[in-house]
């Protein structure tokens, strides 16, 4: 059963980590969920000023956690969040918070303040969403035009490829969509090259077979959303052909969602590769957050 009930959002004091901040915020209030704001200061990270010291003396980590709480307090306002600085390696020390609490989400941001943090936490993101036991919501940037503070999401593109990890994304969209705009794309894309030339003879039975692939495709996704969800629900189900997440991506601006869902495969190596090449490259290049969701 999908719940919502802990969630942890590791922050790094940047404008981008308070950002994903303020959807954590959003997110604890619909579920009435508690909310830690964890930063990492790590001894290891190499400084980009003559100010970041390299050892942490106890001075240094109580003023860092006073301006942690400080942080937090700007943008939660009366809102209840527990801060908590730790230090170490950054993945391991999140991943472990995580494990703590139990989180039942973890809310990222995908860049840091600018140089060499912002790929220092650019890359924590990525290693968060494969070692993460439990699903993460990865917010980017504001894209041009977005609204400063978060709103409900409006419009859900939750891609679907019959997995169980794709269904158990699918139970997360839905709720989602129950607290937002109640709008729901399930898309599901073809890794076709429509481009390869075949036989004359075998042309037309190809453009058969593949019609009627996304005719049941079709049918198997609309099967998958009861007619009590459509209720409430506006649900609508399409097909792509391509490379996947350039399709998941181009779904989610041509039908302006505020929010892509999508699954993540086991923890195998040839898993992660997928990993690597589809559900990261959505995490890259989505103007939207992208919640991912995975099974073992």
């Amino acid at each position: 059963m999908v719940r919502i009930q802990k969630i942890l959002c590791p922050v790094d004091q940047s404008e981008a980590s308070g950002r994903a901040l303020d959807y954590a915020l959003m997110l604890s209030r619909w579920y009435g969920a508690s909310l830690t704001a964890v930063e990492v200061a790590w001894a290891g990270l190499p400084s980009v000023s003559p100010a970041t010291p390299t050892l942490l003396s106890p001075e240094y980590l109580q003023e860092s956690s006073e301006a942690l709480r400080r942080f937090v307090d700007a943008r939660a306002g009366d809102a209840a969040v527990e801060t908590k600085l730790v230090h170490g390696p950054i993945v391991a020390n999140v991943v472990d918070e995580a494990r703590g609490l139990p989180a039942d989400l973890i809310v990222i941001g995908t860049h840091g303040r600018g140089g060499f943090e912002r790929f220092v936490l650019g890359s924590v993101a990525e290693k968060v969403l494969r070692k993460a036991p439990c699903p993460v919501l990865t917010v980017p940037p504001a894209a041009p035009g977005a609204p400063e503070v978060p709103q409900p999401f409006k419009a859900i593109v939750c891609a679907v490829d019959f997995s169980p990890s794709s269904l158990a994304a699918l139970e997360y969209a839905v709720l989602l969509a129950g607290e937002s705009g109640k709008r729901l794309i399930l898309l599901h894309v073809f890794d076709w090259d429509e481009e390869r030339v075949v036989p004359d003879l075998f042309d037309q039975q190809t453009s058969d077979m593949r019609e009627e692939h996304r005719r049941t495709t079709l049918e198997r996704m609309r099967a998958l959303v009861p007619d009590s969800t459509r209720v409430w629900c506006e649900c609508r189900e399409l097909t792509a052909t391509g490379r996947p997440h350039e399709k998941v991506v181009d779904v989610a601006s041509d039908e302006g969602a505020d929010l892509i869902v999508m699954g993540v495969h086991g923890r195998r190596i040839a898993n992660l590769l997928l990993f690597g090449s589809t559900t990261n490259q959505v995490v890259r290049h989505a103007a939207c957050p992208v919640l991912t969701v995975r099974t073992t």
